[in-house]
């Protein structure tokens, strides 16, 4: 079941209906029933996995928490399990050499064929088991108190509007709202309404419509030079299009049942240094990876060289946890590269620092580095990756650069609502033009922007829509 289809639209406003009518602990059974409804669409293997690592992790974080002396056991086992899963789901035909189907008839899955080894990776099997494992470990650190309330425990890691593609929640946020009561807002619903319809916009209208101009070019055996990287600046605007979108329905779909949601992306292409871009990307997966992988390895606690082996450690991982391919491992490097040279950068002479570079220079340099890192995670083929890589721009044809050209503006002009969200929003808010208007005209407002959402889903969806791309990871 998919944010963008009739079924979930039938879904959200069934299960709507009915929470609304339910005391809290009512309204928990409900969602839990509906959450592991939506997982098990597909296919009914998904639940069963879920619910496998639910109760496990719920059973390690009790054990912690009552058996002292045995609390790195259970903690070993949590996570032991978890990542067995994960390994076994999503990277055995990684590190089998794409022979898993040997593997598995070779251990006895003799009855399995190709279709059935496909449906042995759930989706958001990554995020759902980031989420679980997180708090067994934030329970083992002393910083939450494990759950006596299993039903409770299974609707935090199955929780549908984020299930699928995050944002990864911790326990302190999410499993503490579960437990508290909630109310419905009229007022605060037009605005979850609004969220939406803009997440909607962002994938129908924005993310598809790139991705047309994205598959294109890639479909091509040697694309001219110019024309690729219009190709890859349509999947900078796709992923990131596609991939908001998902956490803006994910978010007001939580909304409207009285939960709040974490963030997970702030304007990422106004960043001025890569830092600051993974502090607006993926913030959920990107503030996992700093606490429960960069800190334990020792962060910035043990020198210079230590602490730059650690980010290239935490990137490589986190590069890994998109996907079982090679051309993910070099994304992470890179970024990981990136931050790398940008924290020397930053320690040289203050006369070369990038500080004194007026900082729109700076946002244009980290875009063009990220842009790099987006030709790396778009293309999953090594030799194909090799061969953009060595295409001469000095080969290129006038045409060529004309239709690269054409291409750009193209995407631009799908992507023109992003790019006047992106440059107003804080300008708006830091006048306090928002707050002044709004508060006097809230409900015209909504109503004005409702209606030009509706339209602009109407007049401008690309007719070839297709799954979220992170519903993969």
């Amino acid at each position: 079941m998919i944010f963008h289809s009739l079924e979930y639209a039938l879904f959200l406003l069934v299960v709507f209906s009915i929470y609304w009518l339910l005391p809290k602990r009512g309204q928990n059974y409900l969602l839990l029933c509906a959450s592991y409804l939506f997982y098990g669409w597909v296919h009914i293997w998904y639940v069963a996995l879920l619910a496998l690592t639910s109760i496990v992790d719920f059973t390690a974080a009790r054990g912690i928490e009552s058996q002292k002396h045995h609390r790195k056991k259970w903690l070993a086992l949590s996570l032991g399990v978890n990542f067995s899963i994960l390994f076994f789901c999503k990277y055995l035909d990684f590190f089998s050499g794409g022979h898993v189907l040997d593997v598995l008839h070779a251990i006895g899955f003799t009855w399995l064929d190709e279709k059935d080894a496909a449906m042995l990776l759930p989706v958001g099997i990554s995020f759902y088991t980031f989420q679980s494992a997180s708090y067994v470990v934030d329970v083992f650190r002393g910083q939450i108190q494990a759950r006596r309330h299993l039903p409770d425990y299974l609707l935090f890691v199955s929780f549908f509007p984020q299930l699928v593609a995050g944002p990864i929640e911790r326990a302190g946020h999410l499993l503490n709202q579960i437990e508290q009561p909630r109310r419905f807002h009229w007022e605060r619903s037009r605005i979850d309404l609004l969220l939406i319809l803009w997440g909607l916009v962002k994938k129908l209208v924005v993310a598809d419509n790139a991705a047309v101009v994205c598959n294109k070019v890639f479909s091509l055996a040697t694309p001219p030079w110019p024309v690729l990287w219009a190709g890859v600046f349509a999947f900078g605007i796709q992923i990131y299009a596609d991939f908001s979108a998902y956490s803006d329905i994910a978010r007001g779909s939580a909304r409207l049942l009285g939960f709040d949601l974490m963030r997970n992306f702030r304007h990422p292409y106004n960043a001025d240094s890569p830092a600051d871009f993974w502090r607006r990307w993926h913030i959920s997966l990107s503030t996992w990876f700093r606490d429960y992988v960069y800190i334990p390895l020792g962060g910035s606690r043990g020198g210079e060289l230590r602490t730059l082996l650690n980010v290239m450690i935490t990137f490589l991982l986190s590069g890994l946890w998109h996907g079982a391919s090679w051309n993910f491992v070099l994304w992470g490097a890179w970024h990981g590269f990136l931050l790398v040279a940008w924290r020397l950068w930053e320690s040289g002479p203050s006369s070369l620092s990038p500080q004194r570079i007026p900082r729109a220079a700076r946002v244009c340099l980290v875009y063009v580095l990220v842009l790099f890192g987006w030709l790396l995670f778009r293309e999953t083929q090594t030799e194909a990756l090799i061969r953009y890589l060595t295409l001469n721009p000095l080969a290129a044809s006038f045409m060529d650069w004309r239709v690269a050209i054409y291409l750009i503006l193209t995407v631009c002009l799908y992507a023109l609502p992003l790019l006047v969200v992106s440059s107003l929003e804080n300008q708006l808010i830091r006048e306090g033009w928002v707050g002044r208007v709004w508060s006097r005209n809230s409900v015209k407002i909504q109503v004005a922007l409702g209606t030009l959402l509706l339209l602009v889903l109407v007049l401008l969806r690309s007719p070839q829509s297709s799954d979220f791309i992170y519903f993969q990871f």
